[in-house]
């Protein structure tokens, strides 16, 4: 009994090193912020357009301009909503996880062993090729928004990673 008061009370063993992380989400050459200013750029210059069109009779063009910019914020709203999707990848010594977060916040977890996994990239003619983790009859295809040229160096990456979590280097001074 003392020996398993002892172990509860030393609390949760450590977790295992890590060996390599990559978070993977899409590329969004805007903030938040700096889609709020383009926004509000679009409806003073929308704005200004109606007023002029108001003037000089032309009260037809008010309601297409008004759903032009209607379009255009909902478009953006679409934009800002899918860059909630990321994938982390994480590797230690026993395990490769990947968790995938979709736009609508749902996780999606998968473990995978590193000993027989391999990385393969799947070309395609013309287009981007397919970034799969193989192993044994396991095909999971990861970072689906990257580019070839991100593409080819997650895969570079997640090799040298691989080599190195099955051989290991010791560095023992009494050898």
């Amino acid at each position: 009994m003392d020996a398993l008061a002892a172990s509860a009370a030393s609390g949760p063993s450590p977790a295992p090193p890590l060996l390599f992380e990559a978070v993977v989400q899409p590329h969004r050459s805007l903030s938040r912020r700096g889609v709020f200013i383009v926004i509000a750029g679009m409806l003073c210059g929308s704005l200004f357009v109606t007023s002029l069109m108001f003037l000089l009779g032309a009260w037809p063009v008010i309601g297409f301009n008004g759903a032009d910019l209607a379009l255009a914020v909902f478009l953006f709203w679409l934009n800002i909503r899918a860059a909630r999707a990321r994938e982390t990848i994480t590797l230690t010594e026993s395990v490769l996880a990947i968790t995938s977060m979709d736009v609508h916040g749902r996780r999606r977890a998968v473990s995978l062993p590193p000993y027989w996994l391999n990385v393969v990239l799947e070309e395609r003619a013309g287009t981007v090729p397919k970034l799969l983790l193989t192993a044994r009859g396991i095909r999971h295809e990861v970072a689906r928004q990257l580019g070839e040229a991100q593409k080819r160096d997650l895969a570079a990456a997640l090799t040298r990673a691989l080599h190195r979590c099955r051989h290991p280097s010791f560095d023992n001074p009494q050898l």
